[in-house]
């Protein structure tokens, strides 16, 4: 099958650092050629592939630091993909609703993974605008805000199933990965290491649009003692990180979608203790590879109970549920099933000019 995948500019595939769709997108993409399709990577030019790499862009945006209008980039993006759409099978966007205009006016199959939030009113009118575009989701609890959208199926994120694997090192501390944000609550990861009597070691970048948060209200909370901030860390880092901790905290206050580190750290055998939002509990099993919690006094709770579970069995689960080549398959069968209503579509349209 000749599939291209459309990501966005904003970070390379795979990212530096962080980024969770442009990641994403390298598992998917890596798998699916693994699988033996011919596969065509859109992205910025420092991405690095084993498929087809078109680079309309020569770097990734956000480590650019000329670049002060992101939206033009992503213009050329559009376009680019739009002359050559009929070259492929089928198109899978990365990039929400960017690409819903255009491509609904063209013969190629597409579908679009949402990679966002979906609970923001402004976003409600584009979805109904556009209620024919095939969709999928990355979990049912990320659907809630839009019930009739055209969901074709849910998949779950997954990793190289060797990208990350358990290190020989004593847990000595607990671990915040990812950004820091309101949303993402490192503040309630240092409450609940705190109460616990134990070291937090945070591993987070922070956006340019979260500057003021963190120097307002995170800054002074890392001068604690057993308080250790790193910054962001790469790919080649994570799995000593993870595998030195006791459980990864994810204490969020948003409806997260998916949240890429806790499948991360569950792959380095690492529990998850998080707090009972979005998609958690479709990710985390409680009792078995973490713990679902409600606020920081459950928190301190599960980190109290981690001996009952098993790093073996959390590395175990991981590798049932969460790795790149099964999402890879199941990307495979929504091509697939776009293809087969694509073709009948343009059947009925022929059957109905013959009479």
């Amino acid at each position: 099958m000749r599939i291209a995948q459309i990501a966005p500019l904003t970070e390379s595939v795979p990212p530096r650092l962080y980024g969770g769709t442009e990641r994403a997108v390298s598992y998917i993409t890596e798998a699916l050629v693994d699988l033996g399709h011919d596969v065509t990577l859109f992205a910025s030019g420092d991405s690095i592939t084993r498929a087809k790499l078109e680079a309309v862009w020569p770097r990734a945006l956000r480590l650019d630091p000329g670049i002060r209008d992101r939206i033009a980039p992503h213009m050329v993006l559009m376009e680019t993909v739009r002359r050559q759409a009929d070259q492929f099978d089928v198109l899978h966007f990365h990039m929400d609703y960017h690409s819903f205009s255009v491509f609904k006016r063209q013969e190629t199959p597409f579908v679009t993974t949402i990679h966002g939030r979906l609970d923001l009113p402004e976003q409600q009118p584009v979805f109904e605008t556009f209620a024919t575009m095939p969709l999928v989701s990355i979990s049912n609890a990320q659907r809630h805000p839009l019930p009739k959208a055209k969901w074709l199926t849910t998949i779950h994120h997954g990793l190289p199933e060797r990208l990350y694997v358990p290190q020989p090192v004593e847990p000595r501390y607990l671990a915040f990965l990812g950004r820091i944000s309101p949303e993402k609550r490192v503040d309630r990861a240092i409450g609940i290491a705190r109460r616990c009597g134990l070291p937090i070691r945070i591993a987070a970048k922070v956006d340019e649009e979260d500057r003021d948060y963190f120097e307002r209200e995170i800054q002074p909370m890392l001068d604690q003692a057993d308080v250790e901030y790193i910054g962001e860390i790469s790919d080649d880092e994570k799995a000593e990180f993870l595998s030195g901790a006791h459980a990864l905290l994810f204490p969020v206050d948003w409806p997260e979608p998916f949240g890429l580190v806790m499948i991360e750290a569950m792959a380095c055998g690492t529990p998850v203790i998080a707090f009972n939002r979005g998609a958690v509990h479709e990710v985390v099993e409680d009792g078995v590879t973490g713990f679902i919690v409600e606020d920081e006094i459950g928190a301190v709770a599960a980190v109290n109970r981690l001996h009952k579970i098993t790093r073996e069995g959390v590395r175990r689960r991981f590798e049932e549920r969460f790795t790149s080549s099964r999402m890879a398959q199941q990307y495979v069968e929504v091509y697939q099933s776009v293809i087969r209503a694509h073709r009948r579509a343009r059947l009925r349209v022929i059957d109905t000019s013959a009479h």
